[in-house]
């Protein structure tokens, strides 16, 4: 009787192990029931599913890691790349937060200018205008500055300044006056040395135009010393002058020999 038995259970073993495996999944998917299984997205390593995050606290932490996320990389890309960038935030409960390199206001205003000039023809020319425009304005607001600071310079328009603004420009106009003076002293110092070596070269040149005429004197007073049988072969040398060392007779003909060459010839 038990052989008789488990010749079915054999066969049914038989059968089973004879099946196509293959199709055990589908079988399996269609006995189960459709409300048990959702489709859900295939999530790879270190991702996660992109929805919204039930759980308040969780929710509340991923805000603030993906917030400062974004903020850090506003911040790169306004370095990196020289760009004017503006973000801004709020929170599930309405909290503000903003970045900007610049200005958020003056971004979003830029940003309606830029949209309206692309509806328009030429659109690169009318930004490029306004561009410049901005820089001009920012170039006025400059020179109004640098105008008004040098009015306070010279003493204009401190009524609207602040006692703290007062003692900075007096702080300024002193260390002004400093360096004025040492550059005033130092210029003074080099011409007061030059015209004292230049002094110094007139009176050796003034010492050595003395000694000259000096020695010109003697020399002409020696001349006159002499007897007055002799000063008669001295008629004929050129005289000079002690003031300006001119030979006075330089250019007179020399008279006294052309006569004793006459006398001479004739006693010949």
């Amino acid at each position: 009787m038990g052989a008789y038995e488990l010749i079915p259970i054999s066969i049914q073993l038989s059968k089973f192990l004879s099946l196509d495996l293959s199709s055990f999944p589908m079988f399996l998917q269609a006995t189960t029931e459709p409300s048990t299984l959702e489709p859900k997205e295939k999530m790879g390593r270190g991702k996660i599913e992109i929805k919204r995050i039930e759980n308040t606290t969780n929710r509340q932490v991923t805000f603030c890691k993906r917030r400062n996320g974004l903020l850090k990389k506003a911040y790169e890309l306004s370095v990196l790349c020289d760009a004017e960038v503006a973000l801004i935030v709020f929170s599930s409960r309405g909290r503000l937060y903003e970045y900007a390199n610049n200005s958020v206001k003056a971004t979003i205003e830029r940003y309606k200018k830029a949209c309206t000039d692309t509806t328009n023809t030429g659109t690169v020319s009318e930004a490029n205008s306004q561009y410049y425009q901005q820089e001009a304005s920012k170039l006025r607001q400059q020179i109004t500055n640098l105008q008004n600071s040098n009015r306070n310079l010279m003493g204009e328009s401190l009524s609207t300044m602040s006692l703290r603004d007062l003692k900075q420009l007096e702080g300024r106009l002193e260390k002004g006056i400093s360096k004025i003076r040492s550059k005033k002293n130092e210029l003074l110092y080099a011409e007061i040395e030059y015209m004292q070596k230049r002094e110094m070269e007139l009176q050796n040149d003034n010492m050595c135009l003395r000694n000259k005429i000096a020695e010109n004197e003697r020399a002409q007073q020696q001349m006159n010393m002499l007897p007055a049988t002799t000063s008669n072969e001295y008629e004929g040398m050129p005289q000079f002058d002690s003031r300006n060392f001119l030979q006075v007779n330089l250019l007179d003909p020399n008279h006294h020999y052309s006569h004793q060459q006459q006398t001479a010839l004739q006693l010949g």
